[in-house]
Formats: C-alpha cells, structure tokens, sequence
C-alpha cells in the first residue's frame, strides 16, 4: 500500500471518529441541558420529565423484571411482522414483475392501499383477529408490506434493458434473467427496502400496542398515560429510540456484507 492511500485512509478513519465524537456530545449536551431546565425548575419536571428520573424509572421496571418483558414482546412481534413483510414483499414483486398485465391491474388498489391511514382498520383488525398478538402483527403487516413490495417492484423494474436484451440474445429464459440479473442488480434496492421496512414494522407494531396490547413498549408507554406517571412514557420512549438504533445498526451491518 502507498503513502497516498494510507494517508486516505487515515483521514476516511479520523472523519469517522471526529462524526462520532460529534454525535456524542449533542447527545450529552442535550441531556445534560434538559436535566439542568429541570433541576432549575424552567421546564416542569412533571410534564417533562428528566433523565435521571428516566434512568432511575428503567432501573426500577428492569429491577421488576417487567422491562426485559415488555422489550422482548415488542422485540417478537417486530421480527415476525418484518420476516413476513420482507419475504411477502419479495415474492409479491417476483410475481408482478413477471407478470406485468397483473402488475398494471393491482396497481391502483396497491396505490390506495399504501396511502390508506392503517389505524383507521384497527377495530376491523381487531374484530377479525381478536384483541391480541395476531392483530398486531397483522398491524405491522399491512404498513410494511406494501412499502417493502413497491421498493423491491421499482428496483426490478430499474433493471438496465440493455443488460437483458442481451441476455436475451444469449437464449437466456425468463428465469435465469430473474436469477442472474434481476435480483443481483437489485441488491440495492432490496437493502434500501430492509431500512424502510423496520421502521415501519416499529411503526405498525407499535400502534397495535395501543390499541390491543397487555405487554410491550407501546403499552409501557399508554400505561404511563393513563397513570399520569410521565416517567414511565419517557422510560418507554428512550426505550424506543435505543431499540429502533439497534434494529437500524443491524440492517446497516447486513448491508455492509452484502453490498
């Protein structure tokens, strides 16, 4: 390796930490600003809660052991809502895509669908599939699936035609196309669909909480509404954004394998 490159990579290094250490410290300035409004009474820490009334709260629901529940319910329904939207979603747009008459009749109705509030069909899911885990995953379902079916149909549709004629000309079928072109070239667009796909399972899963659910995050937090203990919301939704990082971290961490 040359000078000029390790010189390019240590600068690509040092960005990398100096972004890092950047992060941190808006993160630690903002709580550190946040608890200080509080200690000082300018923000009402009943309303707004504060960090160390945050972190003493999750202590305290981790000391019970109903935090480790609430997290791995939550955490449950996200990977099975996510499992079924990403393989439904692929197989959907395998389909469509090799049936393109199809494709232009289910159009419309994907496209209503997809703009359609998918709170509004919670009493239905509900009476259908019972107030319990069921409809909340099937919540999660009908917000990513049709996200997760779109992105991966656009990303063959994408496709280079000029690569495909000449495929064609070799006497490739429609099969060894899909195989070797279609789906590799979209490998992009399919990791892009992961990253939409799990926060829109979180979305979803979330929603179901507050509508059905005996356990989860989502009720941690309707809970703490209803109990007027505003610690436990902000407990919940701390919760929630360390979750979601995680989730994200993952995703970014299959993308990096495989692209």
């Amino acid at each position: 390796m040359s000078d000029n490159q390790k010189l390019f990579l240590k600068k690509i290094r040092l960005e990398q930490i100096i972004i890092k250490i950047v992060q941190v410290g808006i993160v630690i300035l903002i709580l550190g600003l946040w608890e200080y409004l509080t200690l000082k009474k300018v923000l009402n820490p009943f309303i707004f809660s504060s960090p160390s009334r945050i972190i003493k709260t999750i202590i305290s629901l981790a000391y019970s052991g109903s935090l480790f529940e609430h997290i791995f319910t939550t955490l449950y329904e996200i990977i099975i809502a996510f499992s079924l939207g990403i393989g439904l979603g692929f197989i959907i747009a395998i389909i469509l895509y090799e049936c393109l008459i199809l494709a232009k009749i289910v159009d419309p109705f994907l496209t209503m669908l997809n703009s359609l509030p998918k709170v509004a069909l919670g009493p239905i899911i509900i009476i259908w599939a019972g107030a319990n885990i069921k409809a909340i995953i099937i919540m999660a379902l009908l917000i990513n699936l049709i996200v997760s079916l779109l992105t991966i149909y656009n990303g063959f549709l994408g496709t280079d035609e000029t690569k495909i004629k000449l495929l064609k000309s070799f006497g490739a079928s429609k099969k060894q196309i899909l195989k070797y072109l279609i789906i590799p070239g979209s490998k992009r667009t399919i990791i892009s669909s992961l990253k939409l796909n799990i926060s829109m399972t979180l979305i979803g899963v979330i929603m179901g909480e507050f509508l059905v659910s005996k356990k989860g995050i989502g009720y941690l937090i309707i809970y703490g509404t209803q109990i007027f203990n505003l610690n436990i919301v902000m407990a919940g939704i701390v919760i929630l954004i360390i979750l979601s990082f995680i989730l994200y971290e993952i995703v970014k961490f299959i993308e990096k394998k495989f692209l």
